[in-house]
């Protein structure tokens, strides 16, 4: 939670697209671009997953430009049509048959109509005249033939519905498939129209069974759907596919589905599919909002397109086809001549033929399986966007930019997956545009803003503290920088004063460019292990080096680290010294002082000049501490208060001291080795010479001299042992003193 606190203001900035795409899957602001870009993204997927496969259970009789250069122009004389449906079914044995076409006006191409004018005028004094003529007629009377050839066979006309302000109508429809009452009083927004142009009466007589062909053009141009159903002055009527359809299982009963979702009130305006019954089975067919379904294309379209067999009309009529080679199919009687006017533009086709729609649609019903866009599709864009979107908004700020790419990545091609497999496995068509465009949003906003707002503060913050702090740290600050800054605090940390001995010396013999060669070689070993073990560093002076731990970055084992860098130089020292020897360089010595303490730490100086630094009496104690490092023989010098925060070391105590400035004594150690691995002749080294501090501090000096000798057995030679054999030698001659606190005295700094 703090960290999301820290990055609030990243956070808010990373919801902007999540709340813009929440109002448009809500419909209170709808974007265009993304409702074209889901449209692009529904023709992209559709076209991924076509089978492209030959449907042989429908057939297409193609009105070509073959059959109008052998038949004539269009339309044709109805005896024509006549003779084509009688082959279908006698020859061809058909299972249905059904005409993308309309039969909106009597045909007169026979010549009857005026023959009948003729014979009321002219010609009724003729003999014979009127005889003939009603001889003649029934097989003039194109349209009676063309009925008596559709009557009682499953013949499934034709006809289109219209919008505009007349509301035109012509022609006789069919009888609806479901009125008014059916809806129970609710608002079901159906595709509705105010006129039609249908079949004239003798033929919707003969098959009185009729659907329209129209399908619904989206905003881009492109034909994706067909309403099943359409309402026409509250009367409500199928499609040519649904007629079709229903024409093969029987002619079921049509009925509303409505939503099964108890929390769906009877004020929601969609119907969740279209059930048809018929006695105790029935079979719902999902549709949308409009009441319509999303063309199942199979492929390409046309006679070249592999999907559906393509037969002239004009083989048909000259009955080039084999007998039987349609038996029990379903043909659908269409053009794909251009000059007829019915080529639409589709996902799969800017000139595909309108029958195919419908032979599509037709071939999803048969196989239960077309896309459709659910009623709940709203309510499963909110829930996507809300969870991408918040796992984004919180997510992202946390992240390094590579790890952020990734995870936006990651989450848009799950997104897609999802998305995918939905349709590919249940026909479900749901949005992706609103939640792949706020995922990119998201991450483009958010890195943005990392980069332009928060990486300013971070550069400010490594230009600041790069010359002090090792990488690593700095690295973790500029994750948070704003928990970091020069301002002054108090706080515990652990300071070191490194010196190097032997420097003037070496100066007095060397030139000023070998000597500052040598001495940089030196430094930047020594640095190197300071900030290897996350420690600052505080200036260079001279021959010395002041560094401390614990800040900026918080680091609660900060005398741990001090002292085992301590431990890494003086080792790093002595190696430097072997290298030496060998190429005949002076060798060196070196001094460290380390104390844990309250420090003020911060950005000090003036204004000309300022570094981060620390100061305060524990600091000025570190400094003391590695002046003493000479007195007592030892590289290191531990004050006790860093000694009681480094427990993973084997300590000898030095003494306690009272240097310049201080009143209360301290203890001051030296880390012999890690704990573990202190040998027993080391322990037993160090527990004997805590016997002898003992004696020491109780002024028992035969004691003492008893100690120093068993130390003296074990091979044990130290300076420190010899410093302290004089120190008893010159006590002896003194008389108890019972005030003594056993502390060393130190009046130079």
């Amino acid at each position: 939670m703090g960290l999301l606190a820290r990055h609030w203001s990243r956070i808010a900035i990373t919801l902007v697209p999540l709340v813009f795409a929440l109002l448009h899957a809500t419909g209170v602001l709808p974007i265009g671009f993304l409702q074209r870009l889901d449209a692009i993204i529904y023709d992209a997927r559709l076209r991924a997953t076509m089978p492209r496969t030959l449907e042989q259970r429908v057939v297409i009789v193609d009105i070509d430009e073959k059959s109008l250069a052998e038949v004539g122009r269009w339309p044709w004389g109805r005896h024509r049509l006549a003779a084509m449906v009688d082959e279908l079914f006698d020859r061809q044995k058909v299972a249905i048959l059904g005409f993308d076409v309309v039969f909106a006006e009597p045909d007169d191409s026979s010549g009857l109509k005026q023959l009948r004018e003729m014979a009321q005028r002219e010609l009724k004094d003729v003999g014979g005249f009127q005889e003939r003529l009603g001889q003649l007629q029934a097989g003039l009377d194109y349209d009676a033939v063309f009925a008596r050839s559709l009557e009682k066979r499953p013949v499934v006309l034709g006809y289109y519905l219209t919008s505009d302000r007349d509301g035109r109508t012509s022609g006789v429809l069919p009888a609806p498939v479901m009125d008014r009452a059916a809806l129970q009083g609710r608002p079901i927004a159906f595709t509705r129209w105010n006129g039609y142009g249908s079949n004239i009466e003798q033929l919707a007589k003969a098959a009185p069974v009729a659907g329209y062909f129209n399908s619904i053009t989206d905003g881009d141009g492109v034909v994706r759907s067909i309403p099943l159903v359409a309402e026409h002055k509250g009367a409500y009527y199928e499609s040519l596919s649904l007629a079709v359809f229903r024409t093969m299982v029987g002619q079921p009963a049509v009925e509303p589905g409505f939503p099964r979702d108890r929390f769906v009130g009877r004020s929601y305006s969609g119907l969740e599919s279209i059930v048809l019954k018929q006695g105790q089975r029935q079979l719902a067919v999902p549709v949308d909002d409009r009441v319509a379904t999303l063309v199942p294309f199979r492929g390409e379209g046309g006679a070249g397109g592999g999907s559906f067999q393509y037969v002239s009309a004009a083989d048909v009529l000259a009955k080039r086809l084999p007998e039987g080679s349609l038996r029990d199919k379903i043909v659908l009687v269409g053009t794909t001549a251009p000059g007829l006017l019915d080529l639409r533009v589709t996902p799969v086709g800017e000139t595909y033929p309108g029958v195919e729609t419908h032979a599509n649609v037709i071939s999803g019903l048969l196989d239960g399986k077309l896309p459709v866009k659910p009623d709940y599709t709203i309510g499963y864009e909110v829930v996507i966007l809300l969870a991408a979107g918040l796992l984004l908004a919180f997510l992202l700020p946390l992240l390094s930019a590579t790890v952020a790419v990734l995870v936006s990545v990651g989450v848009m091609l799950v997104l897609v997956a999802l998305n995918y497999y939905l349709f590919a496995a249940h026909e479900l068509v749901m949005p992706l545009a609103s939640a792949l465009v706020m995922a990119g949003m998201a991450f483009a906003l958010n890195m943005s803003y990392g980069y332009f707002v928060e990486s300013r503060s971070k550069r400010e913050l490594a230009n600041l503290f790069g010359t002090y702090v090792p990488p690593e740290l700095v690295d973790e600050m500029v994750k948070d920088p704003d928990s970091y800054s020069m301002k002054a605090a108090s706080r515990e940390l652990t300071v070191m004063f490194c010196d190097m001995r032997g420097f003037t010396k070496m100066s007095e013999r060397m030139e000023p460019t070998q000597l500052q060669e040598l001495l940089n070689a030196v430094f930047s070993r020594l640095t190197d292990i300071i900030r290897a073990n996350r420690g600052t560093i505080d200036k260079y002076m001279g021959d010395c080096v002041m560094a401390f731990w614990g800040a900026p970055v918080d680091t609660p084992n900060h005398a741990e680290l001090a002292v085992k860098s301590a431990m890494e130089m003086a080792r790093a020292v002595h190696q430097i010294n072997e290298e030496h020897r060998a190429k005949g360089l002076p060798e060196i010595g070196v001094g460290i002082g380390l104390n844990t303490g309250s420090m003020c730490v911060g950005d000090m100086g003036s204004d000309i000049r300022r570094s981060y630094t620390v100061i305060g009496d524990a600091v000025n104690l570190g400094s003391r501490l590695e002046g003493l490092s000479k007195v007592y023989g030892v590289d290191i010098v531990v004050s006790e208060s860093a000694r009681k925060q480094a427990p993973e070391f084997a300590w000898q105590e030095l003494d306690r001291v009272r240097v310049k400035g201080k009143e209360q004594a301290v203890g001051i150690f030296y880390p012999v080795a890690p704990a573990g691995a202190a040998g027993k002749e080391t322990i037993e080294e160090l527990r004997t010479w805590g016997a002898f501090l003992k004696a020491y501090r109780a002024q028992d000096w035969d004691q003492c001299d008893l100690q120093l000798l068993n130390l003296q057995r074990m091979g044990a030679k130290k300076y420190l042992y010899e410093l302290y054999s004089e120190r008893v030698a010159s006590m002896r001659l003194l008389p108890f003193d019972p005030g003594w606190d056993g502390a060393t005295n130190f009046e130079t700094k």
